[in-house]
């Protein structure tokens, strides 16, 4: 039976200006779509499944941090490094989450389950919002799948990621729950508000820009009412936020608001960072092939999109470059902002697909998106592996319980794509060896981790970027001369030193402090040779007395 020959179905609930009616039987069936999402799902699980430790920048210490959790008390050298501080802070979803899994499998598999989550929250939150604005379910939304891997993904920003998703249920709840009566649906947005601002406070906004960009489009489109009643009612949407100021304050992170920078650069870049992944060509590619795809469903009258979706943009739009790159000491605040939107405006799209040419190019179209994109993660992942394995067995040469500080020969290291995997990857010295990491994220008012008192000032409680071997020379004998750092007198207090971006070949910085025990690709590891001891002056006999 054709998609024509369906009977006419009725909308469930009475339309409003927001929530538009469906057309007649326009789409794949139900069973299709729910198909088609399970083997998208199984189809962007490849890389993460098949590579238990990405090589994503911060994803690495996010990890370590769990296990930290997962681990203490019982871990006698962990415990001698680490102490958690529980405290209300907008970044703590992972933290909550990861630890549990880690009780049934290990860490490595327990950070799959949760990405994969991710990943899940995401297109369902797509699906799911695109139903509560359309009354109808839809396989547009699918497109998200060929989304999931980014360039912010890359970045390892997990709290945020999980807060996408989160975000896209809550803009659901909110539409569906539009005409009900106002108390329920403020219980249920200010739930959301508390959950949100635990995965992230960027979560957060997000969802505030969503609502933001809905009550506009439900202002302007009731005309027909006193515009007074409209202006309260669009004023009081947005009192479910109010419990974030509270939250806030009450937190250790408004200790860091007042480290904000703007920055008019990398506003273009960020955007680019929704579609692109590793190769130019391949987001070109798969950019062109959507484009085409809107022309000729726009050619044939067969998209359609929200109301909603005008307001969003705009408001959006003024957000992202009102943002400042650096919110709350968190760099890349705004880039990371467009990979939500881009979610949300897929939602608000809606094409016609009851002929079945129209559904067969519809599924052709995003299988060979997402083949494409997972094809092309999958084969740099692949590539990188001989680094992952590398690194582990370097971090097997490490004593349990020792000292590891981190440092780059190369400023510009870790700004390529490629490199991210290895910004972090001493942290695996913390899962692996119960070793203390200076990079590991112990920043107060960002992570409930610490370093304990001894060894606090010898990590990085700043989140900045770790010396070069040039400043290491500096300071092996004295302190840095314009204030302490926790790399000072490095031969003193720590007893492996990890150089990161190296040049295969190049000579050892400090023969008589470091020994090289290790060498891979991009990086080495050194023991460190311990100042020997002061050997105390003989005694001066006395002298003889004259005769």
């Amino acid at each position: 039976m054709s998609a024509q020959s369906h009977p006419p179905q009725a909308s469930t609930s009475a339309p409003t200006p927001l929530r538009l009616t469906p057309r007649r039987p326009h789409d794949l069936s139900r069973g299709l779509i729910a198909l088609l999402f399970v083997a998208c799902m199984a189809l962007v699980s490849i890389p993460i499944l098949t590579h238990p430790i990405p090589p994503l920048s911060d994803y690495v210490n996010h990890l370590a941090r769990m296990h930290v959790i997962a681990a203490l008390p019982h871990d006698e050298n962990l415990a001698r490094f680490y102490s958690l501080e529980w405290s209300i802070l907008p970044n703590l979803m992972m933290d909550l989450v990861v630890p549990v899994i880690d009780r049934v499998t290990n860490i490595y598999v327990a950070g799959e389950i949760y990405t994969l989550l991710c990943f899940a929250l995401i297109t369902a939150g797509t699906l799911t919002l695109h139903r509560a604005l359309f009354g109808s379910w839809s396989a547009l939304p699918l497109l998200a799948f060929p989304l999931l891997y980014n360039n912010i993904f890359l970045i390892g920003v997990m709290n945020y990621y999980f807060g996408i998703g989160l975000a896209l249920f809550a803009l659901a709840f909110w539409s569906l729950l539009r005409e009900k009566p106002w108390p329920l649906r403020f219980m249920i947005s200010a739930a959301f508000v508390v959950a949100l601002f635990f995965c992230h406070l960027f979560a957060a906004g997000v969802y505030a820009v969503g609502i933001l960009s809905f009550e506009l489009a439900r202002l302007f489109g009731r005309r027909d009412t006193p515009l007074l009643p409209r202006l309260i009612d669009f004023v009081a949407s947005g009192l479910p936020f109010a419990i974030i100021i509270p939250m806030l304050i009450a937190s250790p992170t408004w200790g860091l608001s007042g480290q904000n920078t703007w920055e008019p650069q990398g506003k273009l870049q960020g955007v680019e960072f929704v579609i692109n992944v590793y190769y130019d060509i391949v987001a070109f590619v798969l950019t062109a092939v959507v484009v085409l795809a809107a022309a000729w469903a726009i050619q044939h009258r067969l998209l359609r999109t929200h109301p909603l979706l005008l307001p969003l943009l705009l408001v959006a739009g003024a957000v992202y470059l009102a943002m400042p790159r650096v919110v709350f000491a968190t760099y890349m605040a705004d880039q990371r902002f467009p990979i939500a939107i881009a979610f949300m405006v897929l939602a608000t799209i809606q094409v016609d697909l009851r002929h079945r040419l129209a559904q067969r190019g519809f599924v052709v179209v995003l299988i060979l998106l997402l083949a494409v994109r997972v094809g092309e993660v999958q084969t740099v992942w692949d590539r990188l592996t001989h680094w992952t394995a590398s690194f582990q067995k370097s971090i097997s040469l490490i004593h349990p319980g020792s000292r590891v500080l981190v440092a780059y020969a190369d400023i510009q290291g870790g700004n390529d794509p490629r490199d991210l995997g290895l910004v972090h990857a001493a942290c695996l010295a913390i899962i692996e060896r119960s070793s203390l990491v200076t990079t590991a994220f112990t920043v107060k008012g960002k992570q409930i981790l610490r370093a304990n008192p001894p060894y606090r000032n010898q990590v990085d409680t700043e989140d900045g970027t770790p010396p070069q071997i040039e400043q290491l020379l500096l300071t092996e004998e004295d302190a840095t001369p314009d204030g302490p750092r926790y790399w000072d007198l490095w031969p003193q207090h720590f007893d492996y030193v990890y150089v990161l971006f190296t040049e295969r070949g190049a000579p050892n910085p400090d023969p008589d402090r470091l020994k090289m025990i290790y060498e891979g690709e991009r990086f080495r590891l050194y023991q460190v040779i311990p100042p020997k001891p002061a050997t105390p002056k003989p005694a001066t006999p006395p002298a003889e007395p004259l005769n």
